[in-house]
């Protein structure tokens, strides 16, 4: 089975057709500035046959937290949950509705990013809200980038040569967009993001954890809408906000900082504080840690980051090799030859896992007939 996985950006698509159950790569592609999704469509090349398009859907509330044919109910949770994840849903949206007129005969699937975070114990789940907020309205701890997670927590036994099953890791995917998880046994038992893809660690324009009186502090005060708090927070918070450099670019932070920038200096050590304290806290939360991962834009490419992370946590074992985390390429172990705690680097593969999904999906659908 041809499975194509579209990812969708504001003003991009870029595009991965592969064969199931095998995982071969058949075509991949990008296209920029897109401002017609089903003009974009029309130009995504690929030599063999479509059999499904598989969507790295975002947010669907509590009733889709998996993998499922994209319906009108599908897509009416997407619209409902919309507010809860404005700089996703809408795109996604879109771009659905684009690939449902353009290959009408082709099923398409949502593969949501809650579907791994699932595994989540109700009481990191849940907020110190009244009940009704959770039952009628779904308000808890939903986790994202769950197939960057998922790929994470496969793929880092494979390299330690260790069992999934005995493996206490963290995975840190740092990118424009970030989390962490807690991965025990191959199961999510904890992760950064919440109710929305805007909570946890600082982004690159998104606010991440922010006491929720201080916006409504803020909504008084300048007498913003609704849409417009949501806009403020999506666009202007994050590492853009700190730093007072537009877009939040982790490169464009430390050449500033080489350049004397104390803001942009500021905005990275909010950040590697944020993610050192969460590998201490989920070390605490599994009982203890055996491996650190890092992963994304960030995680992959910046050994300045990766350093300022895990300085301070050789209490817990976690010790780099400075040559190894500041040289080499490719998925690779960055920690040194006695240190307790493995700490590696390597490339997600979040298409490989969402096509994995809807081939499973679409064969048990395909069972049941």
């Amino acid at each position: 089975m041809n499975i194509l996985v579209p990812n969708l950006g504001s003003t991009s698509l870029k595009y991965q057709l592969l064969a199931l159950p095998e995982g071969s790569v058949l075509a991949k592609g990008r296209l920029e500035r897109v401002s017609d999704y089903a003009a974009a469509i029309s130009q995504i090349c690929t030599d063999a046959p479509i059999d499904a398009v598989a969507f790295k859907a975002v947010h669907g509330g509590p009733k889709y937290c998996g993998t499922f044919v994209i319906d009108d109910d599908v897509i009416a949770a997407m619209e409902e949950y919309r507010l809860a994840a404005p700089a996703h849903n809408a795109i996604y949206l879109m771009g659905i509705r684009a690939f449902r007129a353009a290959m009408p005969s082709v099923p398409l699937v949502a593969a949501f990013e809650t579907e791994f975070h699932a595994t989540i114990p109700e009481y990191a789940a849940c907020y110190g809200i009244p009940r009704d907020w959770c039952e009628r309205f779904g308000v808890r701890r939903y986790g994202f980038h769950g197939a960057s997670h998922q790929y994470i927590g496969e793929r880092v036994p494979e390299m330690l040569r260790v069992p999934r099953e005995t493996l206490r890791l963290v995975s840190c995917h740092l990118g424009g967009s970030s989390s962490l998880c807690a991965i025990r046994g191959g199961r999510s038992i904890d992760t950064t993001m919440g109710f929305s893809p805007q909570s946890g660690l600082e982004n690159a324009t998104r606010h991440g954890d922010l006491d929720a009186f201080a916006l409504l502090f803020l909504m008084d005060r300048k007498g913003w809408s609704v849409s417009t708090a949501a806009e403020q927070l999506t666009r202007t918070g994050g590492l853009a906000g700190l730093s007072g450099i537009p877009g939040g670019d982790i490169r464009d932070l430390e050449k500033a900082i080489l350049d004397g920038n104390e803001d942009a200096a500021l905005a990275l050590s909010v950040f590697t504080y944020q993610v050192k304290k969460t590998i201490g806290a989920y070390a605490a939360a599994m009982g203890g840690i055996d491996a650190v991962a890092f992963t994304g834009g960030i995680g992959e490419n910046s050994a300045r980051l990766r350093h300022g992370c895990c300085e301070g946590l050789e209490f817990l074992g976690v010790r780099l090799d400075r040559l190894r985390n500041e040289g080499g390429e490719g998925d690779r172990v960055v920690s040194a030859d006695r240190s307790p705690v493995a700490v590696v680097t390597l490339a997600t593969n979040e298409e490989l896992i969402v096509a994995r999904r809807a081939y499973a999906s679409l064969t048990q659908a395909a069972a049941r007939v």
